[in-house]
């Protein structure tokens, strides 16, 4: 039973719908635009080869990644209720699958998220603080606690400082643009001299930069986790996720476009911090560069884990309603109400695999998992427009040709990510498979003995 099904009675421990179209902006802006851009600019121009071809990567591989909003707009505006992908696999009927979804994300995907980015913070604050060892990870527990506070207390709050947040984080990034754009080299840009070092030329060289991108549009569907508390979800869930896709897109490219006007293809690729080596190229910025850019990754980083620590605890929420997860994490809290336990027993969680791991270990472990996840996802639409229960308010331009790009798109980065890290993602997903599995049949069947 969805939550627009329910009456008054049911709805006391309840999660209410306060947030509006601003918020889910914020989450899917705030979620998408991460550490990853830092680095990601030099990769991909080192698998492009040419200054045409990094803009072009970058404005084609984000015009592919739009399909997949697409498909989760749809799915958002058929089932407006918290919990995400665990709730489009119960409605495609696939319960297990749907329990293994919020079982991998509670173990594998989502507190080791939020580890990698507090301890990602701690590493950025290393400029202003010389922290390391220990006293890092005290660092990065602080603003796990800090973050869990804030979106403990209040959803509506939480929404506000996360569009707060959202916004410092963008602004650096279009002041950069807006300042740089007047100083572009026409012929350097126009030139796209190819790099030297390149493996690959021409349309190959494309399609490598393109692939490169991927991870930097990875997230723009984090919203529909908390789509039981949008406001009017049937219009803004479609509108905030499809808006959140130009968005993160016009930014990319022209971030891209300045980088390559100023800089070439080789200093690109070659540098390990080409957002600092783009900032110091550009007057009234360059002598304050360094501050700058580590100003940048701080504020950009801390809108990411806030966005996680608000919106993911709530697929455990969703679960433990359908009796399929322990029944605390279904508790909201009487006040704020919020899913307090989940949002805490989630931090806890990811507190205990600050100290446990390292960053490396932690972003082998929960990628792989991950990608299966969204993969799967877009493949439920293929059964669920077949059900008569299926009636979005939103229906995606060219269905079949959305899924199948987004599904393609999906699998290139799991082909990608299982090269990088093969045991680390095999392990953990079937440490998830048979571990959950004989707790999924256990809560089934108690579930149908207490009916």
């Amino acid at each position: 039973m969805s939550n627009l099904e329910q009456t008054p009675a049911q709805k006391t421990n309840e999660l209410q719908r306060k947030l509006g179209l601003g918020a889910v902006i914020a989450i899917g802006v705030g979620t998408t635009v991460g550490s990853g851009i830092f680095s990601s600019l030099g990769e991909v121009a080192g698998a492009a080869g040419s200054s045409l071809f990094l803009v072009l990567a970058f404005l084609i591989g984000g015009i592919v990644q739009i399909p997949a909003n697409f498909c989760y707009a749809e799915l958002a505006s058929a089932f407006p209720e918290d919990g995400g992908q665990y709730v489009y696999f119960r409605e495609a009927g696939a319960r297990p699958l749907a329990f293994l979804c919020g079982w991998i994300s509670f173990w594998a995907t989502d507190p080791p998220s939020i580890s990698i980015m507090a301890l990602a913070i701690a590493n950025y604050l290393g400029f202003f603080i010389p922290v390391h060892g220990f006293i890092l990870k005290l660092v990065a527990v602080a603003f796990v606690l800090i973050f869990m506070f804030v979106h403990l207390r209040s959803v509506e709050g939480g929404g506000k400082f996360q569009t707060i947040i959202t916004v410092l984080k963008i602004l650096p990034f279009v002041l950069i643009i807006g300042i740089g754009a007047f100083f572009i080299r026409g012929d350097l840009f126009l030139s796209s001299t190819p790099l030297a070092a390149a493996g690959a030329t021409g349309i190959t060289a494309l399609l490598a930069g393109i692939s490169a991108t991927t991870w930097s549009f990875d997230g723009m569907a984090a919203p529909c986790y908390m789509s039981g508390e949008i406001k009017n979800p049937e219009k803004n869930m479609p509108k905030g996720l499809i808006l959140t896709a130009f968005i993160v897109l016009g930014l990319y490219v022209c971030l891209t476009l300045v980088a390559s006007g100023l800089l070439t293809v080789d200093e690109l690729s070659a540098s390990d911090a080409p957002i600092a080596l783009l900032a110091s190229k550009i007057p009234f910025i360059g002598s304050y560069a360094g501050t700058i850019v580590a100003i940048m990754a701080v504020i950009v980083v801390i809108g990411s884990l806030s966005s996680c620590i608000m919106f993911q605890p709530r697929i455990e929420y969703a679960m433990a309603k359908d009796g399929l997860f322990f029944k605390s994490f279904a508790k909201v809290h009487p006040k704020y109400e919020t899913p307090y336990f989940s949002i805490i027993v989630q931090c806890m969680v990811a507190i205990v695999l600050i100290f446990a791991t390292s960053l490396s270990d932690l972003l082998g472990y929960f990628t792989l998992v991950a990608l299966l996840k969204n993969f799967l996802t877009f493949g439920t639409i293929i059964v669920l427009r077949k059900k008569d229960n299926y009636k979005p308010a939103y229906r995606m331009p060219a269905r079949p040709l959305m899924v199948a790009v987004a599904m393609i798109m999906t699998g290139t980065l799991i082909w990608s990510t299982f090269v990088w890290a093969p045991a680390a993602g095999l392990i953990s997903a079937g440490v998830a498979v048979v571990t959950g599995l004989p707790v999924y049949y256990f809560w089934d069947r108690r579930n149908r003995k207490t009916q």
